[in-house]
């Protein structure tokens, strides 16, 4: 199931301007400071994956946390709460890994602290991961909430695994709706019984061979979210706008900035791409390769004749862990 593409793409030039612009992206800046305090070097084990693998005794287990967007927990604290586990369980895929725990840490009034709770319990059910506890403390202040999982990996997946030559697949879950009020594509209610699946097929191919890295679409958006697979190593690719899946009646500029509930970048083998592809076109979602790693390090829109470089990782970071 490839799905529609951009056919009718913005100009490259907007998709640069706007990408470049997306507080998603910008705001990942902020990061860099964790340089100063923690050894980067290494992302597979430490900062600059979506989770960091724990060796424990010949097992390996993936660790890692996400806070949400306050502005997000007090406009719906409910989806907030959704949001909280499907953005963990998202990292650990992203790492090659299956979710088996979360927990949680929550601040705030009654009422919201009910929907929130709420929204974590009904989504640990469609993952299928537990909630094995956390903190909770009642305040007169605005709600706070961020959640941490734990996970099993057999084969990880690493942006430090990334090479030229690799092919860049796009896979994602097209159904659904794009929220008015954020940029969050939802496909929750679309595949909330195939959703504890599709988050560990990722395992799958990772443990058959068939990827090298990933990395989860969240809130920098789908280039956005290339431009930090591609961070470490500083290698670029090509993206061919036109081969991009996208969302039946969708804005393209809008869907390229979204944080869609299912969408992940994954580099592969080039001559077990398509084998990949299959893997997750077998269950419905949308995969396609739309690049080649390269030894470049341009990360470069291109749509037709035209092409526009988004990014030059030589000289330009994202989340400015290795600058």
């Amino acid at each position: 199931m490839t799905g529609p593409a951009l056919t009718s793409a913005p100009s490259v030039d907007d998709v640069v301007a706007i990408v470049r612009q997306h507080a998603g992206v910008s705001g990942k800046g902020a990061i860099a400071q964790v340089s100063a305090f923690f050894d980067t070097s290494d992302p597979l084990h430490g900062p600059g994956d979506d989770g960091a693998v724990v060796e424990l005794d010949g097992a390996r287990v993936i660790a890692c946390g996400e806070a949400i967007a306050p502005g997000f927990v007090r406009q719906d604290p409910y989806g907030a709460g959704v949001a909280s586990v499907l953005a963990n369980v998202n990292d650990v895929a992203a790492m090659g890994g299956i979710p088996k725990a979360i927990v949680n840490t929550v601040v705030g009034r009654d009422a919201d602290l009910t929907e929130v709770l709420r929204g974590m319990s009904d989504a640990a059910k469609m993952y299928d991961v537990p909630i094995v506890g956390g903190h909770l403390t009642r305040a007169d202040a605005d709600t706070s909430l961020s959640a941490f999982a734990l996970g099993q990996v057999r084969s990880p997946l690493s942006m430090a695994h990334v090479r030229p030559g690799q092919a860049v697949l796009f896979v994602a879950c097209l159904n659904g709706t794009m929220r008015p009020d954020f940029p969050f594509f939802t496909s929750i209610t679309e595949q909330s019984a195939t959703l504890a699946r599709d988050v560990r097929l990722l395992a799958q191919v990772a443990e058959d061979g068939l990827v090298f890295a990933a990395k989860d679409v969240s809130m920098a958006g789908a280039l956005g979210s290339l431009a930090m697979l591609l961070e470490f190593t500083r290698y670029g690719t090509t993206v061919d706008l036109a081969r991009m899946p996208i969302p039946a009646d969708t804005d393209p500029l809008r869907w390229l900035i979204a944080f869609p509930t299912y969408a992940f970048w994954l580099t592969t083998p080039a001559d077990r791409a398509a084998d990949c592809a299959a893997v997750f076109e077998r269950h419905g979602l949308a995969c396609v390769e739309v690049g080649r790693v390269t030894e470049e390090s341009q990360l470069i829109v291109k749509n037709g004749d035209s092409t526009a470089v988004l990014m030059d990782l030589a000289t330009e970071t994202i989340t400015g862990l290795w600058a």
